[in-house]
C-alpha cells in the first residue's frame, strides 16, 4: 500500500539518461534522484559516463551520489529493467559487456523494439574522432572542465546577487572540448547514416552533453536523432511515451521526493583492443 503522503509515480515505457559523472563536484545526483523517484519506467537505459573514472577520487563520493546508486537498485526491485551502456569516462564497465544480473545488463549498445519501431542506443564516443586522436588532451580538458564548473557555481551566486542571468562558461567549453560545431554535425551525420542503413527509426546517443531531437535524412531514408544531454548542466533525459521519444528537463516544482544512503566503486584500465571490440559491436547489426 502506498504511504499516505506519497503521490503515485508517473508510468513511462522507457527512459534514457547519460553523462551523470558521479564522483565529480559538477554532478547533479540529488536532482536526478528526485526525478527518478517520480517516475516508474519499464526500461531505464544508463547511456554512459554515469561514474566518472577519469576524475574519480576516493576522497570524493558524497552521500547524494551513493543514494542515486541505491535508487537504481530500488527501481530494479520495483520491476524496471536497467541497461548499462559504458561511455568513455566509465569505460572500465566495458570489460563486463554481456553480463546480466537479474534485471541489470551491461552492454555496448541496445536496440529497443517499441510500438513497431527500432531505437538504437549507445554512448557515442566510438564516433568521436577528436577524443581518440588526442585522448590525453580530452582527459586534460575534462579535468579543466571540472574545475570550471566549480568556478561557475561561485560566479552564478554572484550574478544572482546582482540580479543577472546565469552564465554557463563550462557549457560553452564542453562544446569546444568535444570538437567544433562542424565536428558535432559530422558526428550526428555518421550516426544517422548508419542508423538509416540498418533500418532504425531512432538513434540515441549521449557523450556530447548537447540535448537534441532532429530528423536527419540522406538519399536512403531518414531517422530521428536524439541526444539525452547530461546531468551536469542540462539535467535532461529522454522519455518514451505516446509512441514517440520526448526530451525532458528536471523540474524542481514537479520532481519532489525523499532520500536515503551508502555503497562503493572500483576502476580498472581498459585496453585499445577493448575499444576496437566495442566499436565493432556498436556498428554491428
Amino acid at each position: 500500500m502506498m504511504p499516505f503522503n506519497e503521490k503515485p509515480k508517473r508510468p513511462v515505457k522507457a527512459v534514457v539518461i547519460s553523462d551523470v559523472h558521479l564522483g565529480t563536484y559538477a554532478s547533479k545526483a540529488r536532482q536526478l534522484n528526485t526525478y527518478l523517484k517520480n517516475i516508474h519506467p519499464e526500461i531505464l537505459v544508463l547511456n554512459g559516463d554515469i561514474i566518472d573514472a577519469w576524475q574519480f577520487s576516493r576522497n570524493y563520493f558524497p552521500v547524494d551520489h551513493i543514494k542515486l546508486l541505491r535508487q537504481f537498485l530500488k527501481m530494479m526491485e520495483a520491476g524496471t529493467k536497467i541497461y548499462y551502456m559504458a561511455g568513455n569516462h566509465d569505460e572500465m564497465m566495458r570489460r563486463f559487456a554481456g553480463i546480466s544480473m537479474g534485471d541489470f545488463t551491461i552492454l555496448n549498445k541496445v536496440v529497443l523494439h517499441l510500438d513497431g519501431t527500432k531505437t538504437w542506443i549507445f554512448h557515442g564516443d566510438v564516433f568521436d574522432g577528436y577524443m581518440h586522436r588526442v585522448k590525453w588532451l580530452a582527459k586534460l580538458g575534462a579535468k579543466g572542465y571540472g574545475i570550471l564548473t566549480i568556478t561557475n557555481k561561485s560566479l552564478d551566486f554572484l550574478l544572482k546577487l546582482m540580479g543577472k542571468k546565469r552564465m554557463l562558461i563550462s557549457k560553452k567549453l564542453k562544446t569546444r572540448t568535444n570538437g567544433s560545431q562542424n565536428e558535432i554535425t559530422r558526428f550526428e551525420k555518421t550516426v544517422s547514416d548508419l542508423a538509416i542503413s540498418k533500418g532504425y527509426q531512432y538513434a540515441i546517443c549521449g557523450h556530447v552533453h548537447r540535448v537534441d531531437k532532429k530528423r536527419i535524412s540522406n538519399e536512403k531514408g531518414s531517422v530521428t536523432y536524439l541526444n539525452s544531454g547530461d546531468w551536469v548542466e542540462n539535467m535532461s533525459s529522454l522519455e518514451y511515451y505516446d509512441k514517440d521519444w520526448h526530451v525532458k528537463y528536471w523540474d524542481p516544482v514537479v520532481d519532489k521526493a525523499k532520500e536515503e544512503s551508502p555503497a562503493d566503486e572500483y576502476y580498472a584500465k581498459p585496453s585499445k583492443t577493448l575499444f576496437l571490440k566495442v566499436f565493432r559491436e556498436v556498428i554491428g547489426s
